[in-house]
């Protein structure tokens, strides 16, 4: 009996010990376990074209409001960046239709998810002539840090996503208007890149537009233009721009985002790059 006694007395320790390293390596040596929560999408989402508004053939702009739905983005007492994105895009909206000389379509006009690859998508599958998303960024307790980012895409990802795209796209529709579908991978990859270039060097004008408009209204990190291997951005044919319009991590730049008076200067700084840009293009 005694010995039996031992055996089980040491199983129990070992079951406790061997729980114990379990909890420890999940919780990550000690700390707060993080929990992951899986979403299944559906096999084919059948994305929906947005409603374009706006008269005749003006240029149109298509406004993405980042994140949605189950991917709230970052977040701070009482302010999330899926709400707060939205009623920035709908403002921009309103100020553009309100002016005119633009049409305009929002990729997501409520609380609802959309994949990265979906929201570039909407751009091209609508002709777009200029892309914007809008997010607000999060210093997390670095509440001091402050100010607007405008982002186009970096050189060194884009080539990599120009030749993946043209590897696509290789029996593939057309780039600006130009069929390619006929074309050698070698060529087709030449012109998704020369058009590539040609929507950066565009994105990177409306960029400094928006810098130029905001000047003394929205306040900047420095430097306010940067560049970055961002997905949303790397449509080869619609020059692309992700605007990060603060930091809802700093109470006051929250505040002033969420605020009515907030998005009104927003939406007539954006507007105003907006028209410039277009207005330059016609040139």
């Amino acid at each position: 009996m005694g010995s039996r006694t031992y055996l089980y007395a040491a199983i129990a320790v070992f079951a406790i010990v061997l729980a114990a390293l379990v909890a420890f390596v999940v919780s990550g040596a000690g700390r707060t376990p993080a929990y992951v929560v899986r979403v299944t999408l559906p096999e084919d989402r059948g994305l929906a074209l947005p409603k374009i508004s706006g008269d005749g053939d003006e240029p149109l702009i298509v406004i993405d409001a980042g994140h949605g739905g189950f991917d709230p983005g970052a977040s701070a007492p009482g302010v999330i960046e899926k709400d707060v994105t939205l009623a920035l895009a709908r403002a921009l909206r309103d100020e553009l239709l309100e002016r005119g000389g633009v049409r305009v379509a929002l990729t997501r006009d409520s609380d609802r998810f959309l994949a990265l690859g979906e929201r570039s998508a909407v751009a091209r599958d609508l002709d777009a002539d200029l892309f914007l998303s809008i997010h607000a960024d999060s210093a997390g307790d670095a509440g001091e840090v402050v100010g607007a980012s405008v982002y186009t895409l970096s050189n060194t990802a884009s080539d990599r996503a120009a030749a993946a795209y043209a590897r696509r796209e290789n029996a593939a529709d057309d780039v600006n208007g130009l069929e390619i579908g006929g074309e050698s991978e070698a060529v087709r990859s030449i012109l998704v890149d020369l058009s590539r270039r040609r929507s950066q060097d565009e994105a990177a004008r409306f960029a400094s537009l928006i810098e130029r408009e905001g000047e003394n209204i929205i306040t900047f990190r420095d430097p306010a233009l940067r560049s970055a291997s961002l997905v949303v951005l790397r449509s080869p044919d619609v020059p692309s721009v992700l605007l990060e319009a603060g930091y809802i991590s700093n109470a006051d730049e929250a505040a002033s985002m969420a605020s009515p008076e907030g998005r009104e200067a927003f939406a007539r700084v954006l507007g105003a790059a907006i028209r410039s840009y277009f207005a330059q293009s016609r040139r």
